[in-house]
């Protein structure tokens, strides 16, 4: 296995994870701020406000996009198992 195809993997693997977690990183990103803006405007300084939304929201995300996230990394799974004879010359 030469360096080529190791840094292709990862550069694979990578790929995944980031199509995966983007998402999941953009509705708490969102989240947030929108509850970070509402607790400037009325002044409420809980730190615990933030937490209950963002549980929620990245919930509902995951029952939503689970299925296509976890079909993302079975294929993923599946052509790498696929591809181990030619990987290591066999």
């Amino acid at each position: 296995m030469s360096t080529d195809v190791v840094i292709s993997l990862a550069t694979q693997a990578m790929n995944l994870a980031f199509k995966v977690a983007m998402p999941l990183l953009l509705v708490g990103l969102v989240v947030g701020l929108i509850v970070s803006v509402f607790q400037a405007v009325t002044q409420i300084q809980e730190q615990t406000l933030a937490f209950i939304p963002k549980i929620i929201a990245i919930a509902a995300v995951l029952v939503i996009l689970g299925p296509w996230m976890l079909g993302q990394i079975l294929t993923y799974t599946s052509n790498l198992y696929e591809s181990i004879p030619a990987l290591v010359g066999g």
